[in-house]
């Protein structure tokens, strides 16, 4: 039965993952109905993250020349009440990658909000350091980059990393009073302490001007998890 409700599965690997605080105004916007702003002490964050998938399947099946592909998203964090038990997700404002077949299938029949561009990704480990970039082309290059040590390490109890890495839905507006919801499923992942970052991107051209505010502003935190396999399993809609 568990093995039906999977709509796709993969890897995620290499997260890099940068965290704004940003105004609680600026995402309401962005709020399928039926959740609610979720926060960490009080703050609410954005999240620039890049990724690779890998070995993706759907519904079990390998898809010719789109097993293996760059993600680049930013998204923010929302809760959402279920018969009195709180869920806590992922809000996607856009999500990038390199295979125009992706992009159809998430946009026409699942409402999400993706765009194809030319990507690239960049892995290097020495003795002492682990380099993870991730590039994307809209009028010009962008990068996100990350030198982390190499060992990585659990996620601290009740810390903003958990926070980040701990929301297993994701939830898109379909309709004014329609939302989806999807679940993700995987373990609990471990992270790389951070040496150093670098982040060369158009906030205001690749999601929009209300975001490009962050062109000026340094993330309050950045991260790098080394991710695992995952399952998405298929989704409901909610009504009012």
């Amino acid at each position: 039965m568990i093995g039906n409700n999977i709509f796709l599965s993969a890897e995620w690997r290499k997260l890099a993952l940068a965290n704004y605080e940003v105004d609680k105004e600026v995402l309401v916007k962005y709020l399928p109905p039926f959740t609610e702003l979720d926060d960490w002490q009080g703050k609410y964050y954005v999240s620039l993250v890049g990724f690779m998938f890998i070995n993706t399947k759907l519904r079990g099946f390998g898809i010719p020349f789109h097993g293996n592909f760059e993600e680049v998203n930013l998204r923010f964090y929302v809760k959402y009440n279920e018969f009195g038990e709180w869920k806590r997700g992922v809000v996607f404002v856009k999500e990038i990658v390199p295979k125009p077949a992706i992009t159809f299938v998430a946009n026409t029949i699942y409402k999400e909000n993706y765009q194809t561009l030319k990507m690239s990704h960049k892995w290097e480990q020495s003795d002492d350091t682990l380099s993870v970039e991730y590039s994307w082309k809209s009028k010009k290059w962008n990068r996100f980059k990350v030198m982390a040590q190499p060992n990585a390490e659990s996620i601290a109890i009740d810390s903003e990393a958990e926070f980040i890495t701990e929301h297993y839905w994701g939830y898109t507006k379909i309709e004014a009073n329609v939302t989806s919801e999807y679940g993700v499923e995987h373990p609990r992942w471990e992270v790389y302490p951070i040496n150093d970052y670098l982040i060369e991107v158009d906030f205001a051209e690749n999601y929009g001007n209300d975001f490009g505010f962050l062109n000026q502003r340094k993330p309050n935190s950045v991260m790098l998890a080394e991710g695992s396999e995952i399952r998405v399993l298929k989704g409901k809609k909610i009504r009012a």
